[in-house]
């Protein structure tokens, strides 16, 4: 790669083509507010990006820092390789990636007015009025201020006034929210993964007894609740699997390492390089970096990585027990 220490651009747009840049993409003066950055290929930004529209063609690309357009934040469909962001992301606009054959990282949370994503891993949460995402999986929440679309999609939760989802979704939490109820076409799925042993899968040994996921039932695992401030009253829908998880004493928390990689996940490349989930089947280390961690989770939006229902039976006796101790 060529090596930019100092960026000194007369044009109007910053072209980035096979460049390492030591530093920050940032205006100078007001005259620099409306520079757009347009990134080709093959880069790596170790500092802050802001451009009025920034985008980006084909991989591969990292951006180290922060990264901030007036406009929007655009990855182009035909994009190849793999595009990171190691920092949150923002636009007053738009934030869009269509791109189906390249690896989209978001290790951060990501705000814009809206956000539309395919075949897309985030680390962090989504925030906007309007948020669209196929193939995704986000491992925070999605929290639209007035619209979100899922398809195919692995979510922390959400929360929006109306929600359309299709295909097969997942949530990581035991709990989602909704306005209005939910839209949905009749092959839609939705399991909860809040008692899977996501840790024993990503190692690929055994899991934990009495561990899998939920089917949800998003007409009667819906919780109805109205909220009363002064002479305003508001319904929300509580999409939960509290009622269902009566045999979750007898699951063995410590060792599942759900909350752990879950929190890894959400770290980014803060902490990844420090941490490792223990040994895994083959006997090697199970090493929490963004790399393995985007594998993982896609790979079980996928379906390659088959996570079993969870039995809905145990014995009274056994509950008995586990609380006496």
């Amino acid at each position: 790669m060529k090596e930019l220490k100092e960026i000194s651009f007369d044009n109007e747009t910053i072209v980035l083509n096979g460049h390492l840049v030591q530093g920050a993409i940032l205006p100078r003066n007001v005259g620099e507010l409306d520079r757009d950055v347009k990134i080709q290929m093959d880069t790596v930004v170790e500092g802050a990006v802001y451009g009025h529209r920034i985008e980006i063609e084909n991989g591969d690309v990292q951006v180290k820092g922060a990264a901030f357009a007036q406009l929007e934040i655009y990855i182009n469909s035909g994009a190849k390789g793999y595009v990171r962001f190691d920092k949150s992301i923002g636009a007053v606009d738009s934030i869009v990636s269509h791109a189906r054959e390249c690896k989209v990282m978001m290790l951060s949370d990501v705000n814009a007015k809206e956000v539309r994503l395919t075949n897309a891993f985030v680390g962090g949460s989504i925030f906007a009025d309007e948020i669209t995402l196929v193939n995704c999986v986000v491992i925070g929440g999605v929290f639209a201020n007035k619209e979100l679309n899922i398809n195919n999609c692995i979510v922390g939760t959400f929360n929006a006034p109306s929600v359309s989802m299709e295909g097969s979704n997942g949530l990581l939490l035991p709990s989602a929210f909704s306005l209005e109820p939910i839209a949905y076409t009749p092959a839609t799925t939705l399991y909860n993964y809040s008692l899977a042993d996501l840790g024993a899968y990503y190692k690929g040994v055994e899991p934990a007894a009495n561990s899998g996921k939920i089917s949800m039932n998003l007409e009667t695992d819906e919780v109805k609740s109205t909220l009363t401030e002064e002479n305003r009253q508001v319904s929300v829908r509580n999409y939960t699997v509290i009622g269902k998880v009566l045999a979750s004493d007898l699951v063995d928390w410590e060792k599942m390492q759900n909350h752990f990689l879950l929190t890894a996940a959400s770290l980014g490349t803060q902490l990844l390089g420090t941490y490792d989930l223990g040994l895994d089947a083959t006997g090697q280390k199970a090493v929490l970096s963004p790399e393995r961690i985007y594998e993982f989770f896609m790979n079980l939006m996928l379906g390659k990585v088959q996570v079993a229902e969870i039995d809905g039976t145990f014995s009274l006796d056994a509950m008995a027990e586990s609380l006496k101790r």
